[in-house]
Formats: structure tokens, sequence, C-alpha cells
């Protein structure tokens, strides 16, 4: 097989258009969306476009190099709201959609983020993160030296705890601050604090009567060792809040029916701990009764799919029909994720699914239409247009340049039968410039999660190495999200069993079943549990010839005291904290194993990785190093968790250099 086009490289990583966040007109002409770039100072550029359904070239509404986002049309679709770091921080910023220069609304010190209009344009509601005694008519954003200056100072300074969440990978060490909920006056420029209690508040929606807010958040007295999220209602004029769920499950993405009369959300009750089935339920203000419209359904509500090249939020439902006879939404099934309508008689239609990656849409009530965010797997993302009929119409060609001239390979999906008879799904990645009757060396990919799903959507690390002449597998093996209840949680109480052995059964079917793989080229990696699964592999067999073990569990003793999870992620996946068995985390800690290790093994961690932090890959590496064998550590400055996919453009495509590197070595 021969191409016209150049193989992928890894700089190609900085040349990615990433869109996200549709969000269409209040007429129903025009959406926006933002597209977000890596620019020339390490860093990514989001800047806001505006296009007419009917196709016409986008419009770029922001420039500079800056992050803009989160824009809201005004209800008359005269003005739009939006978020942007161009004073410094994170504020709020008004914009004449007519044209026009933006106006900036807030000048908190610490930011504001999240709007949202009233139903009659008057207000805005946002968070903003503020210390208990913050006066709102005081707020001055710092400049840039001043805050520096401040920072310089708290390093100086040691950090007293006092709680069990005192960290989390996104923010790194938490302080005294609490996301509250403010709601700006837009014509008299005035400022109200509506929340005051000392959590997390998360805007959920206002009602169409604009005298009730519903809000998410965790009041009760021990949320310090609790995971649930309640919804609440707080009366505007009382400032009195009524909780609308019981305190024992997690709740988002609510919003009121258009007359106001009903709340839908997004929930569950942590029944199977972390892999437990997202719900839909409806909650019937009137009555008080709560439905649950989704509890004979077997499929994963939301968007769960993993990729590389996602960089922005976007809407996954649940969203109110016009009419209130049905909600929209999208949820993940079968290495797909598509587009879905369920009536409050509890009847699922299919509004659009094809094999590939719905990641984001909006909804226009008067036509009764969507805009649609899809990638697929030789695609990074696009917008389309769906009517009403079931039309689909491409509004968008973005990375058109990049894939006229790049070769990306479409993968052929894989179905593979497990000891227990569970059905397996995968993919296989042929390399660039594939000839028959030539053997090819072989990498298998694990995700992370583990309760999450590889399918049809870009993901740049596994082009990249098919362009570099491996064959790519990558599978969803028990424990993946998007094949019901029962399979999602097979993994739990059981790492490095069925999961385990789903892997090396699928890598057998292709052994056997596609002769263009040298089975004694075999290479394996993957991130977070892939990448304690790949350590858990090179401490069991020895079939591969390189591993690449990437922000990794090795210890779940220590995992349990230092991770900002490890508290309860031992408990939900394992059924045990340290203190239960600390014996049988021991037995299925792969450091354990070290001793087996003869596979080549590259340990690759981020500094500031607070979910797997970096012991966990400086214990695997200690212990292999001690032991004389093949093995090397890269550690990387300043990134955390989320480094493969959200780190620095540099130090992403650092990561892919060195996974590509080591293969390359040993392959």
């Amino acid at each position: 097989m021969t191409s016209t086009k150049r193989a992928l490289k890894t700089e190609d990583l900085t040349r990615l258009e990433v869109y996200s966040d549709p969000q269409i007109s209040p007429d129903g002409n025009f959406y926006s969306y933002v597209s977000t770039t890596a620019n020339d100072n390490d860093d990514y550029n989001s800047h806001l476009f505006v296009q007419s359904i009917q196709g016409e070239s986008p419009v770029q509404w922001t420039f500079g190099d800056v992050k803009n986002s989160n824009l809201r049309y005004s209800p008359d679709g005269k003005r739009a709201v939006f978020q942007s770091t161009r004073s410094g921080l994170s504020q709020l910023w008004m914009l004449p959609t007519e044209g026009g220069e933006a106006r900036q609304l807030t000048t908190f010190k610490n930011g504001a983020s999240s709007p949202t209009w009233s139903k009659d344009g008057k207000y805005i509601f946002f968070h903003a993160s503020l210390d208990k005694d913050d006066d709102l008519h005081n707020q001055k954003e710092q400049s840039k030296e001043e805050r520096q200056k401040e920072q310089e100072a708290k390093k100086k300074q040691p950090l007293i705890v006092n709680s069990l969440k005192y960290k989390s990978d996104s923010s790194g060490f938490h302080d005294n601050k609490r996301v509250q909920l403010i709601v700006l006056d837009v014509e008299n420029n005035t400022f109200t604090q509506l929340t005051r209690d000392n959590a997390d508040h998360s805007f959920q929606d206002i009602s169409p009567d604009g005298k009730q807010l519903l809000f998410a958040a965790n009041l009760n007295a021990d949320a310090d060792y609790e995971l649930s999220n309640d919804l609440f209602l707080l009366d505007l004029q009382s400032k009195e809040h009524k909780k609308l769920t019981d305190g024992k499950g997690g709740y988002h993405s609510a919003s009121f029916s258009p007359s106001g009369d009903k709340i839908v959300s997004f929930g569950h009750g942590f029944e199977y701990a972390g892999a437990t089935l997202t719900e839909i339920y409806v909650f019937d203000l009137e009555t008080g009764e709560r439905t649950c419209l989704s509890q004979t359904w077997d499929i994963q509500l939301g968007d769960l799919m993993i990729g590389d090249t996602r960089l922005g939020q976007s809407e996954a439902g649940p969203v109110w029909a016009k009419d209130e006879k049905s909600l929209f939404f999208i949820a993940t099934d079968q290495g797909s994720t598509g587009l879905y309508e369920v009536s409050l008689d509890k009847e699922l239609t299919t509004l659009y699914e094809k094999d590939n990656h719905v990641f984001g849409f909006s909804y226009d009530q008067n036509k009764e239409a969507f805009v649609l965010g899809i990638s697929s797997a030789t695609n990074p993302c696009d917008f389309y247009y769906l009517e009403k009929d079931g039309t689909l119409t491409q509004l968008t060609k973005s990375n058109r340049a990049f894939l006229e001239e790049v070769a990306i390979a479409e993968p052929e999906t894989i179905s593979v039968k497990a000891d227990d008879g569970k059905e397996i799904q995968g993919w296989l990645l042929k390399p660039y410039g594939f000839t028959e009757g030539k053997k090819y060396p072989f990498v298998l990919e694990i995700h992370g999660g583990p309760h999450a799903m590889y399918g049809q959507t870009f993901f740049f690390e596994m082009q990249l190495l098919a362009a570099r002449g491996y064959v790519v597998l990558y599978t969803n093996p028990r424990g993946s999200h998007g094949y019901g209840q029962e399979f999602v949680d097979a993994c739990r109480s059981d790492y490095g069993g069925g999961d385990y052995t789903d892997l090396m059964t699928a890598v057998d079917y292709v052994l056997d079943n596609y002769t263009y793989i040298d089975e004694d080229r075999l290479g394996v990696t993957g991130g977070s549990y892939g990448g304690f699964m790949t350590n858990w592999i090179v401490g069991h067999t020895n079939r591969f010839k390189a591993a690449v073990t990437q922000r990794s569990i090795s210890n779940w003793l220590s995992f349990y005291g230092v991770s900002d999870i490890g508290f309860f992620f031992t408990k939900w996946e394992h059924g045990l904290n340290l203190l239960d068995d600390p014996e049988k985390l021991w037995e299925i800690s792969p450091l354990k194993y070290a001793e087996n290790v003869e596979t080549p093994l590259l340990i690759l961690h981020g500094e500031l990785d607070f979910r797997c932090p970096v012991e966990q890959g400086e214990q695997l590496f200690i212990a292999l190093k001690h032991l004389r064998k093949e093995v090397e550590f890269v550690r990387f400055p300043g990134a955390n968790h989320e480094l493969s996919r959200s780190g620095k453009p540099a130090m992403r495509q650092e990561r892919l250099n060195h996974i590509c590197r080591w293969f390359e070595q040993y392959l």
C-alpha cells in the first residue's frame, strides 16, 4: 500500500486546530465555537469564531495570544458574554454581536468564569473564587507583577493541611477560597453574591421566571469525607435554599424545563462506586416526584471517549426539547458516541450515531435542529448541521491543509471473545507505507480510567506510532465504558485478573489472524490505569520486547496516601483501604513483581502529577535499577496528569519522541 501523502510527524501536533463548544444564536441563523491552537510561546490560544448555518466561511471574533471561551448569547442575540484571559486572568467580557470592541465586565482578584444569562437578558450569573470575607465591591484584578510577588511570598510560607481533599491534580494545593455564585445586574453594573457556604458551588441554571437558581454542591457537614454532589434550589428573594436530592449520589448537568415546572439532571447513586452508569432524572417541582428515564437502559450517558486532541468543553446534555416532551443528550456506546432523544414516557430514539465521536452539540428550538461537533479516527474535528428530518450537512473543514498533506491510518474494528465469553472490541492500525508480505513490529495501547473508552475518535499518539512503522492495537477490556453496567464493573476487585487476560487474548487474536505482525517485536504502553497495566504485564510475562509506562501506578500501598483520589479510589476499585488489608494491596501492586521484569521499561511521569504522583514511577525505577534491569526514568517538569492531553505543547512532543525512541531502540 503506497500513499502520495507523507507520514505524520511529532511536530504536526502543534498544527492541529481543535474545535469545541458550539452555540447556536437565538435566531438560529448562526453559531459560534471555540478554536484552540498551539502558539509560539509554548502555550495555547483559544479564539471565538462565528459561522452562518448556511455554511459560509467562519469569521474570527477574537485575536491575540490569549484564551477566549464560554461565549453565551444574550436572549435577544444582540450581545454575547464570554470569558477571556486578555487582561491576565480569566475575566468576563461583553461583545456586541453586530460588531464593535469587547468590554470588560469583571476585575475579580481570582478571575471569573462560566457566564450564563437570565432568560430576560437583564442579569449574568457566573462563578468566582472568593475568600470567606471578600467584599465584591473591592474586587480588583492584580497585575502580572503583583500576582508573581504574591506567589513568591506564598512559596516561603508553610502549607497547613487540615482536610483530606487538600490538593487536586488540576488545581494543585488548595487554599481557603471557595467557588461562589455571583450575579451581575447588566444595566446597573452591580454585583451580588448569591452563595456563601464553605463549599464549591456549581451553577446549573436559572428558572424561566428568574426567581430560582439551581446549583450543585456538597453542603454536608462531612463533605470532606464524601464524594456526593447534591442539587439545590435557591430562592433569589429570600436567599433560602432547598435540597432536591438525598445526599447519597452525584448530580450534575441540571436544567429547568422551558415552563419551569420540571428539572432534568444527570446523576447516579454510586451503586457501583466509580463504575456506576450515569442515569437521567426528571424532578417534578410541584409534586416533588423524581423519575428515572433510563432505568431499563444499559448505556453510559455523556461522553466518555478518551483521546489526546480534545481541548475545551462542549455540551453533552441533557437538553430540553422546545415542547418539553423529550430531552437530548450524548451517550457512549460500543466505541462511539452519538446524539439521542428520550421522551418523558421513556422512549429512546437515536438521532445520530455513526462510527465516530460526537463531542458536543447545540440545539435550536425554533428549527428543532442541531449543530454537532464530530471527530472520527481520521479527522480531529468538524461541525455539522443536523436537521429535523435527519439530513446532515458539513459546516466546517478544519485542518484541511493538514489532512490533505498527511497520511492518516483508517482503523479496522475487531471483536475478540474473552476466556469467559465476553466480547472485547478493539481497533487495529496498519503502519504507514504498508506492504503485503512484510512483517512489522507491534504496539499494544492500554487506556486509563479504567472506566473510560477507546473508540472512533482522532488519537494523535496512535497515528504517530502507525506513521513510524508499527501495527497498533487498542482495545476496551472489561472495566471500560460503552458495553453496559456488568462489563464496566467487571474489573473492580480484579485488577490484573480478567482485564489482563482480555488484553493478552486480544494480542493472541491479532497474532493468529494478521500475518504481517512480527511476534518477536511486540511493544506495550499505557497511561494511568493503562500505566498500571503496563507495569503489571511486564511483571507477569516476557512476551513484550519493550514497554513504556506513563503516569502509572506501581504501589497501591503508597498510592492510598499520596494520590489526590487515593483515600477513596482504593476502596472503590479494590474494595478495601490501606489499613483494611495491606497484604492484599501489595499482592496487586506491580512493584512486588519487579524481580520478574525482563522487558526494557521506559517510565514517563510528570513532576506535578497529583493523581498518580511521581513517586509511583520513582519507586518502580529505583527497584528495577537496583535489580540491574533495563530501565529509564523521564520526569517532565511542571507537568501534571494531563500531560498527554493538555500539557505544554513542547512537553507533549517530548513525551511522544521518548515513546518513539524507546520502541525504535528495542523493536
